[in-house]
């Protein structure tokens, strides 16, 4: 009997501690599924919210402005010679401008050629001028003469020949007597032209010839930059006309400095001022262009040298209705993104109508004072809410 309450004892610890072990484990395990639940519960029961974007604004007004046109172009001389010999001949002499970089005033000897030639082609002229005069004159006398004679003759009616009275021998005289003077004329002209002079006050851009060398006709001397006006050729699209004043070659010929343009090279600056507008298209750009001036450009503080590569602001006709905007407020795609009355982002495409000094006018698509994002990104949607971390007015 002992043996049997022993081994019942045994037997009902074990169950006790069995379902002891198994109450723990349950109470575990409902603690565990419990947070997960209640995490689930509160994931089910939260509200969505609409994405936000951080923007910077810039608050802008219609203002009226006067278009800019920019454009750019080579400074060039008005006339740009190659002087070249009319008469060949050793150069005998050079005048002391006639070196590059120097400037030299219209009459101004450049250099002189051998005359020995000349001077005896003149003389040779003379000498046959006035052989030709004398047999002119007794041709003449022959011929008056030769008229008396017929008159005392008595005789009437048609002459046989004109050789009666001498006169193709009077014609073939005059002609030679004509021919005698252009002969002294053209010998003249070639002694003159062996003195070289600068046509127009100019600038000496290079010297082509040496102290004793043979010059041939027709051979260059020197290359001369006229030095009264420059003139800059600023080729523009149709969109930049269209932002310039109808102006006429005649009105700007009647008042030539109505029109005025500002040349720029780094940090320098010139005045000018259009002159003409040409009539025309490059083929092969397709653009058209106007024609600026300065006045006396190696006289002016800074100088204005042939060949600077300028940019040119013309001034153009009054704009209304329109906003300024910094360059970087139009996207990739030439819109403007800007905050609707909702606090939302709306887009429409810029009407640009000319840039400047790192700026951009668009035609205003509404009378109302408007916030446009300054940097808009290409990510951007329609309808995005935002919150404005940034404003700046213009």
């Amino acid at each position: 009997m002992r043996i049997n309450k022993v081994t019942f004892g045994t037997t009902l610890l074990a169950c006790a501690v069995f379902w002891g072990v198994m109450a723990y484990a349950h109470s575990q395990l409902s603690q565990m599924s419990e947070p997960k639940e209640s995490g689930l519960l509160h994931d089910t029961l939260q509200p969505e919210h609409d994405p936000v974007v951080a923007v910077s604004v810039v608050d802008v007004n219609i203002g009226h402005y006067s278009a800019q046109v920019q454009g750019y172009g080579e400074v060039k001389p008005r006339y740009a010679l190659n002087i070249t010999a009319e008469v060949s001949g050793r150069v005998l002499t050079l005048g002391p401008g006639l070196e590059s970089g120097q400037r030299v005033k219209k009459g101004e000897v450049l250099a002189t050629l051998d005359q020995t030639k000349y001077h005896q082609a003149v003389s040779e002229a003379q000498s046959e001028l006035a052989t030709a005069t004398l047999n002119f004159l007794e041709e003449e006398r022959q011929g008056e003469q030769a008229k008396l004679e017929w008159q005392r003759s008595g005789l009437s009616g048609e002459l046989d020949s004109p050789l009666v009275l001498r006169q193709p021998q009077r014609d073939q005289a005059k002609a030679a007597l004509t021919n005698a003077q252009k002969v002294l004329a053209k010998a003249q002209y070639d002694l003159k032209n062996t003195v070289i002079y600068a046509p127009f006050d100019g600038l000496v851009v290079s010297r082509d010839i040496q102290l004793g060398s043979y010059l041939q006709e027709g051979g260059q001397v020197a290359t001369l930059y006229s030095t009264d006006v420059v003139e800059v050729v600023i080729p523009l699209s149709e969109a930049q006309w269209l932002n310039l004043p109808i102006r006429s070659n005649t009105e700007l010929a009647r008042h030539p400095q109505s029109w005025s343009v500002e040349l720029r090279y780094r940090q320098m600056a010139w005045n000018g001022y259009v002159t003409r507008v040409e009539q025309h298209l490059d083929s092969n750009t397709r653009q058209r262009a106007l024609v600026v001036t300065v006045a006396q450009p190696l006289d002016i503080e800074p100088p204005l040298y042939p060949g600077t590569f300028v940019t040119a602001i013309v001034e153009g006709t009054p704009l209304e209705q329109s906003w300024k905007l910094p360059q970087s407020a139009i996207s990739q795609q030439g819109e403007i993104w800007y905050i609707d009355s909702q606090g939302k982002l709306a887009s429409i495409l810029a009407e640009k109508q000319f840039e400047s000094g790192g700026f951009v006018y668009v035609k205003a698509f509404t009378h109302e004072s408007v916030q446009i994002v300054q940097r808009p990104l290409s990510s951007y949607q329609v309808g995005t809410l935002v919150q404005v971390i940034s404003e700046v007015a213009l």
